[in-house]
């Protein structure tokens, strides 16, 4: 049950950065033309989010996956987050987007390749 609970926070969590992104920070955002790159994380972040909730409850089989999509929201949206945020980071967060993006890719070949009971 810890996963789900891990993942239930990830999903408040992004619907809250989607707020404050949208209210509180927009202004920094926009001033910097990050919107859509904010836009994205939370996109990205909720989605997987949802699915690691899923998975949770359901996928007993697959915990790999589930950490695979844990490490691509960290690791994607994380880095997405700082860059609209600290766009001088750009140099050093850079390479760790793609990663994460090959940890969403990774988390949901993982569920096509493994077999379910």
């Amino acid at each position: 049950m810890m996963l789900a609970r891990i993942s239930a926070a990830l999903c408040f969590l992004a619907v809250a950065l989607g707020a404050f992104g949208a209210h509180a920070l927009r202004s920094t955002i926009e001033s910097r033309g990050m919107s859509d790159v904010w836009n994205k994380a939370v996109l990205y972040h909720f989605v997987h989010a949802l699915a690691l909730f899923a998975l949770a409850l359901y996928g007993t089989t697959n915990r790999a996956a589930w950490w695979l999509l844990f490490a691509g929201i960290f690791l994607f949206s994380g880095s997405l987050y700082l860059l609209a945020l600290i766009p001088q980071a750009r140099h050093w967060l850079g390479p760790i987007t793609p990663l994460g993006g090959l940890c969403f890719l990774a988390g949901w070949a993982w569920l096509i390749i493994t077999p379910t009971k």
